[in-house]
C-alpha cells in the first residue's frame, strides 16, 4: 500500500509551525556568546539587516562600531580591525556596512537601536561618492534595505515625529517600501491627514505586527545558524610602532603595490580599469559633489544620532586627486563637498577627522575612491585619540 503523498507536506508544515511558535527567548538562549565577536569582521549582510547581533554589540562596551560602506572590506595590516587587534587595544572594532550602504540605510539601522545609542561612541566613515547630484538610487538602496528595520521604523515612537515624517517622505520614493502594500499604507498614514488612509493603516497594522514578528524570528534563526566564517588574521607587523613609523611602513607597503600606473592605485585595482582609463580622460568635466539630496538624507542621520545622545566621530575620506583630475572632475567640484559636509557635522556639535587635504598624498588611497594603506594609519590614530577622550569633552579632531 502506497503511503499518502501529502504526509511529508503535513510534516513540513508542522515543523514550520513549531519553528514559528518557538519563543524568541528560547532561540536567543541557544545562540553562542561567541557569535557577536565572530560577527565583528564578517561584514555579513544578514547582520547589517538584522537586529539581534547589533543590539548585543551596542550594549557591550568592549565594541566600537565602525559604520561605512565598501571601504570597510578593504582589509590590510593597517585596517582598524587588524591594527587594534594586534596592538591589544581596549576595544574591538565592529564593522557595519558594505557597498551601497548610504545615509538612508544607516538611518534605518540607527533608528533600530535608539535605546543603545545614548553615550555610545561610534565611528562613521563618509564617502564623497555618496553625494551624487541625484543622490542614492535603487541600485544602492534595494540590496541594502532591511524589511525588519523598515517595519520597526514604522512602529518607532521614540523618534521625533518631525524627523520621522521627513524620513518617511524620502523612503516612500524607493520601490521596496512603495511596493509593500502594508508598510506603505502605514507610512502614508503617518504623513497624511486623509481619514481613509489612516483607517486603512488601522486595518493593516495587526498584519504588520505579525509580519514584523516573523522577521525578528528569522533574524534570530540566521544568528543561531551562524555567519560567514573568514580568517581575519592579517599581520602582527604593526605592533610596537609609532605613528610615524606606521606611516613610513604604509608608504613603503603601498609603493610596492602600486607600480603600474601614475595614480598610486594598487596594481590589482588598476588592472580592472586599465582598458577603460583612456576613454575616461576628461569625461567628468563639470561634475560636482556640492549639491545632492544626500545632504538631506545625511542630516536625518545626524538628527537621529543627536536626538539619542550618540557620540560619533565622522571620518571624511578624500578622493584620489590624481585620478579625479585625470577624469576632469576638478577640485572646484570636490572642495564644496568637503566644506559643506564638515560644516554640517560641526553644526550639530559632532567631531570630524577631516582628511580632505590628503587627496594627493601617495598611498593614502588604495584605488580611485577607497581609503588605503596610509589612509588607514591616519584613521587609526584619529580613532585612538577619539576613543581616549573623556566623554564630557567635545573636541574636534583635526588632521
Amino acid at each position: 500500500m502506497k503511503k499518502p503523498l501529502f504526509s511529508p507536506l503535513i510534516l513540513a508544515f508542522i515543523l514550520l509551525l513549531l519553528l514559528v511558535l518557538l519563543p524568541n527567548q528560547l532561540i536567543e538562549s541557544l545562540i553562542p556568546k561567541s557569535r557577536i565577536n565572530q560577527a565583528a569582521t564578517e561584514l555579513n549582510p544578514f547582520m547589517f539587516q538584522g537586529k539581534y547581533v547589533q543590539q548585543k554589540m551596542l550594549e557591550d562596551p568592549q565594541f566600537l562600531p565602525i559604520y561605512g560602506s565598501s571601504e570597510l572590506a578593504r582589509l590590510d595590516r593597517f585596517h582598524p580591525s587588524n591594527y587594534f587587534k594586534e596592538t591589544n587595544a581596549d576595544f574591538t572594532p565592529f564593522l557595519i556596512g558594505r557597498g551601497g550602504t548610504e545615509s538612508l540605510i544607516h538611518l534605518l539601522n540607527f533608528s533600530e537601536h535608539t535605546d543603545q545609542l545614548k553615550g555610545k561612541k561610534i565611528i562613521f566613515v563618509l564617502s564623497p561618492q555618496w553625494f551624487q547630484p541625484k543622490g542614492t538610487d535603487e541600485s544602492h538602496f534595494v540590496p541594502n534595505y532591511s524589511a525588519l528595520q523598515g517595519y520597526d521604523f514604522a512602529f518607532n515612537h521614540q523618534i521625533d515625529p518631525v524627523i520621522k515624517k521627513r524620513a518617511i517622505k524620502r523612503l516612500l520614493t524607493f520601490s521596496p517600501i512603495e511596493n509593500d502594500p502594508i508598510l506603505s499604507t502605514i507610512y502614508k498614514a503617518e504623513i497624511s491627514k486623509n481619514v481613509w488612509t489612516k483607517r486603512e493603516a488601522t486595518i493593516v497594522r495587526p498584519f504588520a505586527y505579525a509580519y514584523r514578528d516573523l522577521l525578528e524570528k528569522k533574524d534570530l534563526y540566521y544568528t543561531l545558524v551562524g555567519g560567514i566564517h573568514r580568517n581575519r588574521d592579517l599581520s602582527p607587523k604593526v605592533r610596537d610602532k609609532s605613528w610615524g613609523q606606521l606611516q613610513a611602513m604604509a608608504t613603503q607597503f603601498g609603493k610596492k603595490r602600486a607600480t603600474n600606473n601614475p595614480f598610486d592605485i594598487s596594481n590589482n585595482q588598476y588592472n580592472k580599469i586599465k582598458k577603460l582609463a583612456p576613454s575616461l580622460k576628461g569625461k567628468k568635466q563639470g561634475a560636482s559633489y556640492g549639491k545632492s539630496p544626500e545632504y538631506k538624507d545625511f542630516q536625518l542621520v545626524l538628527d537621529v544620532l543627536k536626538e539619542n545622545g550618540a557620540q560619533p566621530l565622522f571620518i571624511s575620506v578624500p578622493v584620489n586627486g590624481k585620478w579625479y583630475d585625470f577624469t576632469g572632475f576638478t577640485k572646484e567640484g570636490r572642495s564644496p563637498y568637503y566644506k559643506r559636509i564638515k560644516n554640517q557635522i560641526e553644526a550639530e556639535g559632532f567631531q570630524i577627522a577631516d582628511f580632505s587635504n590628503h587627496e594627493y598624498d601617495p598611498y593614502f588611497m588604495k584605488d580611485t575612491i577607497h581609503i588605503g594603506w596610509k589612509g588607514w594609519v591616519y584613521t587609526d590614530r584619529a580613532i585612538m585619540e577619539f576613543y581616549k577622550q573623556d566623554h564630557s569633552k567635545n573636541q574636534v579632531v583635526r588632521n
